[in-house]
């Protein structure tokens, strides 16, 4: 399993690459999260929705109200074209990173 201290940096990418496939909530975000990584990564909660305000507040991600289940209106986020152009430089950059990275710790 992956630790969230490893990841980090990398969440708000994650989030962003699913959402842009399509609008989301946050239990879909996270199962997805999970499933992709066949379960080497279980988001927390806290870091999710704390990634969701720090989102919004930048402008990548939009909220809008969706469906009611179990008698609470469910949050669904939708990426922005900033949030698309924030995306693109993330990818550029993990390229870059696991290059750097793949110096010292491959042989």
């Amino acid at each position: 399993m992956i630790s969230g201290e490893g990841i980090r940096g990398y969440n708000d990418a994650i989030i962003l690459t699913i959402v842009a496939e399509e609008d989301s909530y946050g239990y879909a975000i996270s199962r997805a999260i999970k499933e992709r990584t066949q379960a080497q990564y279980i988001i927390k909660e806290t870091t999710l929705y704390s990634a969701f305000t720090r989102l919004e507040k930048k402008g990548y991600l939009a909220a809008y109200p969706g469906e009611v289940t179990h008698g609470k209106k469910r949050t669904y986020y939708r990426i922005t074209s900033a949030g698309r152009k924030f995306l693109e430089e993330k990818k550029e950059e993990w390229q870059l990173t696991k290059q750097v990275v793949d110096r010292f710790l491959e042989e």
